[in-house]
């Protein structure tokens, strides 16, 4: 591989499937769509309940409708973004302007702390609400479980969208590659 801009090879390659799934950024990434179905659809499938003397629904988060909603729309968002960045993945390779590339790298590593800031937002709003949260409101326990899943997936996905920074070779590994010595 020789050395281009912004960590990828050179403009106008072929399309390498092997290799786009090879990258850390993108397995990254695809864990991290993963997380967001997971978060999203824990609560819109477990997240509500209803009692046989209210017939409302109410959020398993402290009865607060707002933690319900805020972790869907992060979910739901950040699959989307996924699917988004993913797809900048694959086009990444045939775009031949470095700075084109800088700003789709920049891009990304705005895009991903942005991510990494509401994942931390949303944990923090629904261990909080889970926590004064009244066993009376639910005596049977019914979806406690999926409660704890998107708890605990959005912390991990913190994790994730900060690891998906776009990697670049570092000077050793240049120099490996290309056969030549390290600069002077």
């Amino acid at each position: 591989m020789e050395g281009g801009a912004y960590g990828a090879g050179k403009a106008g390659g072929a399309f390498d499937p092997h290799t786009l799934v090879r990258q850390p950024h993108t397995i990254l990434r695809v864990v991290s769509w993963v997380f967001s179905i997971v978060v999203f659809g824990s609560i819109v499938n477990e997240g509500y309940l209803n009692t046989p003397s209210e017939g409302e629904e109410f959020c398993i988060y402290n009865r607060n409708p707002n933690a319900c909603s805020y972790g869907v729309t992060v979910g739901v968002l950040a699959f989307l973004t996924c699917l988004l960045y993913l797809a900048l993945d694959v086009y990444f390779p045939q775009i031949s302007s470095v700075k084109d590339r800088k700003k789709a790298v920049l891009s990304d590593i705005g895009v991903s702390a942005f991510w990494a800031f509401l994942w931390f937002v949303g944990f923090c709003y629904l261990a909080n609400q889970w926590q004064v949260s009244k066993p009376k409101d639910n005596p049977l326990n019914e979806g406690t479980d999926a409660a704890r899943a998107a708890i605990a997936f959005s912390f991990f996905s913190i994790f994730t969208w900060v690891s998906t920074q776009p990697t670049r070779p570092t000077l050793a590994h240049r120099a490996r590659l290309t056969g030549r010595g390290l600069p002077a």
